[in-house]
Parts: C-alpha cells; structure tokens; sequence
C-alpha cells in the first residue's frame, strides 16, 4: 500500500513537472493538443495538461564549422523557437554570369520570426526552405550580369535579394533584414587577367599623373620667366624714364642758367655794344676749343671769318674797360 502511494505520488510529480513549462526571454513554445494547434506559450511561467497538450517540435538545420575550417550541417528537433534576429552563413556556391564566366559566392542572411505558428505549419524546415530560397534566387541575379557588373554591383545585388526573399517569405513568419555577399571569386585565369588589367591601369594613371605633373612644371616654369622678363621691362623702362627725366631737368637747370647769364649780358649792354655779336663770338670760341681738343699733334686752321670775331672780342674788351 505504501509502495502503491509512493509510486502514486512520483506520477502526480512528474505530472505536474510535464504540465510547468517555463519559457525563456525572446522566445515561444507551440503547444498542440490532440495534435492540432492549440495555444502559443511566452516568455515566463505556463503550464499545460500533460499528455494531453504536447509542444510541438520543429526541425531546424544548424550549420557549424568542422576543425578542417569546412562548414557542416546537420538537422536537429527543437521545442522553442528564437525570436531573435538570427544571423545564417550559407555555403559557397558556384554561379555562371551572364558572360558564361563561373565565380564562387558566399553570402550571409539575417532574418527574425516574426509570426512563429507560421514558420511552424507554412514550412517544413524554415532554415533550409531559406538557404534553396537563397540561392536560386541568387543565381538568378547574376545570371542577368557580366562579369564586370557583378564584382561591382555587390550593393546592388544585395538590395535585390533582400527585397525578393522578404517577399517570398512573408508567408512562412519571416522578416528577411539584410543580405550580404561575403566573397566573389572569379576563377584562377580570370583573376590572373584582372590583375594584369589593374597593374596596366595603375600603369597609365601613373604616366598620365607623370605626365600631367611635367606639363604643370612647365607652365608654372614658363609663368616664371614670362614674370621675370615682365619684371625685367619695367624695370628698364622706369630706369629710363628716371634716366630721361634727370636729364630734362638738367637741361632745365642749364637752360635756366644760360637764360640768367644772357639775361645778364644783356643787361650789361643794354647801353652800349651788342650783346649778339658777344654770344656768337662766345659760342665761337667753344667751337674751336672742341675741335682742338680733338686733334693731337696737328696743326689747327683757323677760318678767315675767325678774325672778325677777333675783332669782335677786341671790341668787347675795349667796351669792357670802358
């Protein structure tokens, strides 16, 4: 009798165990019963009928890396559905453009459960279902471009297939966040062509940048002499418009000097003699003093007309006395 109560006892236990589900933050348990949905259990404490009420597993693909640096993946039963964002690296893969060129493509996907029964009874295995999606739509995408438009367009393509699998898995419960190519690797002769496109590119933007650093040295070169020759001319015409002015205002002050003593000669014979006659003999004489500067060691000939000058300088010291 006590062994009957004792085993009585440890079944209301586990019974009660079996009804107590405790959930945990951020995630959600299905519950049937009978087999067909029933209720969706929260975060926190909830209890179901036993045997009755049953949460129902969902299958889910888990991808890990091996210690070879490969990625497994293998199918495991889960009770509890994360609602958190969920991050999924999918395998590499192989894509032929729209050139025929094949390259090599991992991406990564970031989705959350946003309607749990749906990600349940819409799809047999959620993760899975989104990897096919993945792909084939992938392959649809850089089908459609070269070579060159795909290892450009990664932005692009990636804006693409978000908005295509959010779209396609709106009916399963799935937000479908962002979408990012990991790696685009061209095959091996491809990539030896590109690098040999690149270095020759590198190559000419360097002879342009050469060339274009040589044109600009040249010009500010010839910009330099055009200024110096500029600077040069002015400066020549101010040292001859200076020289030009000195010498008309030396000539001022001679002029201005030789009208002072004219002035005075004039005066000086404003009463007797002829103060014409004076000057040209004056003038006359300087005539002969340059001439005779000139001549070394020769004789000198004095014109005829010269002794009426004579005269004339004889009369002018006569005046003078006087």
């Amino acid at each position: 009798m006590i062994f009957f109560l004792i085993l009585l006892l440890v079944l209301v236990i586990v019974f009660v165990a079996k009804g107590v589900i405790i959930v945990q933050q951020a995630e959600v348990v299905i519950v049937e019963r009978l087999g067909k949905y029933h209720k969706m259990l929260q975060a926190g404490l909830n209890f179901i009928i036993p045997i009755i009420d049953t949460p129902r597993g969902v299958a889910w693909k888990i991808s890990q890396k091996g210690i070879d640096g490969r990625t497994y993946s293998y199918i495991k039963e889960k009770s509890r559905i994360d609602l958190r964002e969920a991050v999924y690296d999918f395998p590499r893969q192989s894509v032929i453009t729209k050139d025929n060129a094949t390259i090599s493509i991992n991406a990564l996907l970031y989705f959350q459960i946003v309607d749990p029964k749906s990600a349940v009874y819409e799809v047999q295995n959620l993760p899975e279902a989104i990897e096919k999606l993945t792909q084939t739509t992938l392959r649809n995408l850089v089908g459609q471009l070269d070579l060159d438009e795909t290892l450009v367009s990664r932005d692009k393509i990636n804006v693409e297939l978000r908005s295509i699998l959010d779209e396609a898995t709106n009916k399963w419960g799935v937000k479908v966040n962002r979408v990012e190519l990991q790696d685009i690797i061209p095959p091996v002769d491809i990539q030896t062509s590109m690098e040999k496109q690149m270095k020759a590119e590198r190559d000419r933007r360097a002879a342009i940048l050469e060339a274009e650093g040589m044109k600009r040295s040249a010009i500010l070169k010839a910009e330099g002499e055009k200024e110096a020759a500029i600077n040069k001319a002015e400066g020549l015409k101010q040292a001859e418009i200076l020289k030009a002015e000195g010498l008309a205002q030396a000539r001022l002050v001679e002029a201005n000097a030789e009208k002072e003593a004219i002035t005075r000669i004039t005066e000086a014979f404003n009463s007797q003699g002829q103060p014409d006659k004076y000057l040209i003999a004056m003038k006359y004489l300087d005539s002969l003093e340059s001439i005779a500067k000139g001549q070394d060691n020769k004789v000198v000939y004095i014109p005829y007309e010269a002794t009426g000058i004579l005269s004339s300088i004889d009369g002018i010291k006569q005046m003078l006395n006087k």
